[in-house]
């Protein structure tokens, strides 16, 4: 996990963004603003954001299960953990890949490929579900008159992302229901475009299809829909919490168009953690909301770190149960692209 010219541009990225954010924000006034907030609404926004993570663990013992049977919980979170600590410690956020070598290493009887695999149904869901809930905060009555992306409505673009949701969910669907197809078609173009990479592709496309098997079972889809919204909605209550505690008046969908803003807005290439980008978002989407930039720099930075903190200690101690040294840490490999999508509280 040596930092290269990615990782490089990741901490450019997450400087500029972070200056950018700060300037012309009275630092002296955030300072006012977090000495001012409620202590115990902090605090029920920390729990309740550390909460997602054993439901994301969750979740992914039943995207695993039709590959992999119902694997212990503890087995899972330990790879949760792991993997969302690596995110926000290491660069070139090999999080998704580190979580993989914690499962395998702890299962050994599940291949590599099944692991990636099950976490691309894992980011699949996530992707759905935001952009969802970013469909439903801007067709609110409550959401602000007069925002528009590149000339358009938010209207017009809810429409479209409905539309985009529903095509890449049917996509997702057939490759699951004919899984046969989609490895002929995967044999048959590496054959033409890399051929001495074939037996690789062919491998992960097998692999691929059968996490995708979740999707051909309407009876897991569901529950691995549920757990989705569930995790989301309860980042979005801790979100909640949060604009309580430092009195921020927007409306509940609010969080979920933060969440959405926030979420999207850290595929950016980013330092670890995030830092810079996830406040940089996160204040842009507030500013939508027509809060103060003080106010909502305050709030980014709060819930950062109180979001950052407790993912990062629980990983590190996952990290030593499970025997993974540091050295093999930074020996994962970075995905092969920087817009993973990632949860808005770190990792």
């Amino acid at each position: 996990m040596r930092l290269d010219a990615k990782g490089a541009l990741g901490f450019l990225v997450s400087a500029l963004v972070l200056w950018w954010t700060l300037r012309g924000v009275a630092l002296g006034e955030v300072w006012q603003v977090l000495r001012g907030a409620s202590a115990p609404l902090l605090a029920a926004c920390t729990v309740v954001a550390t909460a997602i993570f054993p439901l994301r663990a969750r979740r992914w013992r039943t995207i695993l299960e039709p590959a992999a049977g119902a694997l212990p919980f503890p087995v899972l979170w330990r790879g949760t953990a792991i993997g969302m600590m690596v995110n926000n410690v290491f660069p070139l956020r090999a999080g998704e890949f580190a979580r993989a070598l914690a499962l395998t290493r702890q299962v050994p009887s599940v291949g590599a490929a099944t692991a990636l695999g099950s976490l691309a149904v894992d980011r699949l869901f996530d992707a759905l579900v935001l952009l969802a809930f970013l469909c439903v905060a801007v067709l609110d009555p409550r959401f602000p008159d007069g925002v528009t992306i590149g000339g358009q409505g938010m209207g017009r673009l809810a429409a479209g992302g409905l539309a985009v949701i529903g095509g890449v969910a049917l996509g997702a669907y057939l490759a699951a229901r004919w899984p046969a197809r989609l490895v002929g078609l995967v044999r048959r173009g590496t054959r033409v475009l890399a051929p001495r990479f074939e037996g690789r592709a062919v491998l992960l496309a097998t692999e691929g299809a059968a996490s995708l098997a979740v999707l051909a079972d309407l009876r897991r889809f569901a529950a691995v829909l549920g757990w989705t919204v569930l995790h989301w909605l309860v980042q979005a209550a801790s979100m909640q919490l949060g604009f309580l505690a430092l009195a921020i008046d927007v409306p509940v969908s609010a969080a979920l168009f933060l969440l959405g803003v926030i979420s999207f807005g850290v595929a950016l290439p980013s330092s670890p953690g995030f830092f810079g980008v996830f406040e940089g978002a996160a204040t842009v989407g507030l500013g939508v909301y027509g809060v103060p930039r003080e106010l909502a720099v305050s709030w980014a930075l709060a819930y950062h770190l109180l979001s950052f903190i407790p993912i990062t200690v629980l990983g590190a101690q996952a990290l030593a149960v499970v025997g993974l040294s540091t050295r093999e840490l930074r020996g994962t490999p970075a995905p092969p692209v920087n817009d993973t999508l990632h949860p808005p509280s770190a990792p």
